[in-house]
């Protein structure tokens, strides 16, 4: 009996010491390099919100950013067990998005998905890797050039007017919790994008909206199996290269093929000469002999990039505009000053540089939608850190830009959780300034910055406006007011989200 004891025993330490050296054995792979870096734990590695989601990992990262960037260029951390090199030094993160491209050319996203997983993701420009993301870019670019923003103008103006009728109609219930400015915001995006890009009607500014709202949200649910599989490749990282799950969950994705498909069809059979983006795919396909699931992934681009990422833009900038009634002020004048002889704003307004476009991005600024931007060596180089030590970079290593980290230091941000719009002014250098500095890159930089920019921003632009000119914004007592963000959402949102009130204006 005490002998089955000592081997039951024997057997559970042995496992136990197994699985620790598992998860630790390479965990000397920066400081066999000479790189610096905190030190990281069995299980959670140096990111302990990966895992335990007691906070937002932009927190860990900036934790780490403090730590270390008076001293280092570059530091060593690992996500999980998977070794990444977390970039400190600004200047090093222009080297990645435009000096030193070519050596980073692509976006870790891509090591998550292929073709076979996830067909609508995996034809995205932004996780499309080689020659293949810098093909669809020229394929895709035509198609949302700001003469064709422009054509669509009449559709962002339309929309608008539906956005201030739902307010108004949501104000007559006087709900004392407030309304949910991430809901109303997704609400606009997804009428705008999937009516600009498919000519469909979402009606997702009513009462009785179809499917494309509800399917919308859903799209960026992260499943479980999804989130399961993120644990086991953190651990395993050798996983993502014969096993990969899907992240769009599979209703999701047959829902919104089947829509695209239907609006090819009928679009086909009216032989319509709208100057849009479902127009321009169309001639696309006929002059590259695109199948239909060719052109159905090039027309998910447009979607997906126009849904959750400009809702949680225009969520942030509400959000501060509440906070600060000053600046919300200052805006609307400059709004009110910009409308046509029919009462209607201007596309030129939205198109140029302008106060609204400094409160935006401002708002990101303070909470941005993507925390962290992470890229892949594509072809070895070598750098050399602060204190002198060189490292090259292989193939393959995963270097992180801490977006969260920088966009709140003090030393290019001064008082940087207080929202001051005019840090982006033109006087001031504008948003140009930043993102040359490699402080400031909400929409990535160089050649793969992100091709939906210019719509996301006028689309934000509008609603925003639209909101702005016709209602008082007030925080619902139900808000945080100190801009912590989600510990669990992957987009950076405010946690408990954002509960605004509305005042109709006369």
């Amino acid at each position: 009996m005490i002998f089955s004891l000592l081997v039951t025993l024997c057997l559970i330490l042995i496992i136990v010491g197994l699985a620790y050296l598992f998860l630790v054995w390479n965990f000397d792979y920066w400081k066999k390099r000479g790189i610096k870096g905190p030190k990281p734990s069995p299980l959670y590695g140096s990111i302990p919100s990966m895992v335990n989601q007691k906070r937002n990992l932009g927190y860990d990262i900036k934790d780490i950013y403090n730590q270390y960037h008076k001293d280092e260029d570059f530091v060593g951390v690992y996500s999980i067990r998977t070794p990444e090199l977390l970039i400190l030094n600004p200047e090093f993160v222009h080297k990645v998005f435009v000096t030193e491209f070519k050596n980073f050319h692509d976006n870790e996203g891509s090591t998550w998905m292929d073709e076979k997983s996830d067909k609508i993701l995996a034809n995205n420009p932004f996780i499309l890797t080689g020659e293949q993301w810098k093909e669809r870019r020229q394929e895709v670019t035509p198609g949302i050039t700001i003469n064709r923003i422009k054509a669509v103008y009449p559709v962002t103006k339309e929309v608008c007017g539906k956005l201030t009728k739902y307010i108004k109609n949501l104000c007559s219930k006087a709900d004392p919790k407030g309304y949910d400015a991430k809901d109303i915001s997704l609400r606009f995006t997804s009428e705008l994008v999937t009516d600009a890009v498919l000519g469909v009607k979402a009606e997702s500014l009513s009462d009785n909206p179809t499917p494309i709202l509800g399917m919308t949200k859903k799209l960026f649910e992260l499943s479980t199996a999804f989130a399961f599989y993120s644990f086991l490749a953190g651990l395993w990282p050798t996983i993502k290269k014969f096993y990969k799950v899907k992240f769009f969950q599979k209703d999701c994705e047959d829902f919104f093929l089947g829509l695209l498909e239907k609006s090819l069809d009928l679009r086909r059979v009216q032989k319509t000469d709208r100057l849009d983006f479902m127009n321009y795919m169309l001639q696309v396909q006929e002059k590259k002999r695109f199948n239909n699931e060719q052109l159905l992934s090039h027309m998910m681009t447009f979607l997906i990039d126009g849904f959750e990422t400009s809702a949680t833009a225009i969520t942030a900038c509400l959000y501060q505009l509440a906070k600060n009634p000053d600046e919300q002020e200052k805006l609307r004048s400059e709004i009110l000053n910009n409308l046509d002889k029919n009462g209607e704003l201007e596309f030129e307004y939205l198109e140029e540089p302008s106060y609204i476009e400094q409160c935006l991005h401002e708002s990101i600024r303070i909470i941005p939608p993507a925390v962290i931007h992470k890229k892949l060596c594509t072809e070895p180089c070598e750098w050399t850190n602060r204190n002198g030590v060189k490292l090259q970079l292989n193939r393959d290593d995963i270097v992180v830009l801490p977006a969260f980290a920088l966009y709140h230091d003090p030393h290019y941000f001064p008082n940087p959780e207080k929202f001051i719009p005019d840090r982006f002014s033109e006087e001031n250098g504008g948003v140009k300034k930043y993102r040359e500095m490699g402080v400031f890159f909400p929409f990535g930089d160089g050649p793969r910055v992100c091709i939906g920019m210019k719509f996301a921003l006028i689309q934000t632009k509008a609603a925003i406006a639209e909101i702005v000119r016709n209602f008082n914004i007030k925080l619902n007592p139900r808000t945080n007011k100190d801009n912590t963000l989600d510990p669990v959402h992957f987009m950076g949102e405010l946690d408990g989200g954002v509960w605004l009130d509305f005042e109709e204006r006369n």
